[in-house]
């Protein structure tokens, strides 16, 4: 009996090792929303009344202890890979948003190669695993190439807002 094959999600000879901004998406495994605090999966966030929040900013939804992890594991990354620049994120219930840059020209040498996004975004998974103590995540990630400022402008509006938005988000799972 043959396996299902998966549908690969790359693009055909593109080096995802190449400088460049890299939008991904990563789901928790049959995204469980272990991401956020209970109370507020649950809740609908508000502004509150009219113009407070031009007061007092909107607070952000507060992270599980999970979440946590995650947060700190995405904000490590450049210390791990000095090439690469972590420019926005958010961290929804049961997914995470990343915008990151990869420089070629950042203290590189001839000899020592460039990581590939998927070797970044791997050993982030594997190590917020291993803190977690089981799989947290689903197998492979999705990726969007940046390529133009209105492109960056229009994903770094969407995880801006995404939180504000989660009901309607196409991530979005009922507890």
């Amino acid at each position: 009996m043959e396996l299902p094959r998966r549908k690969p999600n790359r693009l055909p000879e593109y080096d995802y090792s190449r400088a460049g901004y890299y939008f991904i998406t990563v789901c928790t495994k049959d995204k469980r929303p272990v991401l956020w605090a209970p109370a507020i999966y649950g809740s609908t966030l508000q502004t509150g009344d009219v113009g407070a929040d031009i007061i007092r900013p909107i607070q952000a939804p507060s992270l599980s202890e999970i979440g946590s992890m995650v947060e700190q594991a995405i904000r490590e990354i450049p210390a791990h890979y000095s090439n690469v620049r972590l420019d926005k994120y958010v961290v929804m219930p049961n997914h995470i948003h990343l915008i990151l840059a990869i420089d070629q020209s950042v203290g590189r040498m001839i000899s020592a190669p460039t990581k590939s996004l998927s070797t970044i975004v791997g050993s982030m998974k594997r190590y917020t695993s291993k803190m977690v103590g089981f799989p947290l995540w689903q197998k492979s990630f999705h990726d969007h190439i940046i390529r133009s400022e209105a492109d960056y402008l229009r994903i770094w509006q969407y995880i801006d807002t995404n939180p504000l938005k989660w009901r309607e988000d196409c991530l979005y799972a009922p507890a």
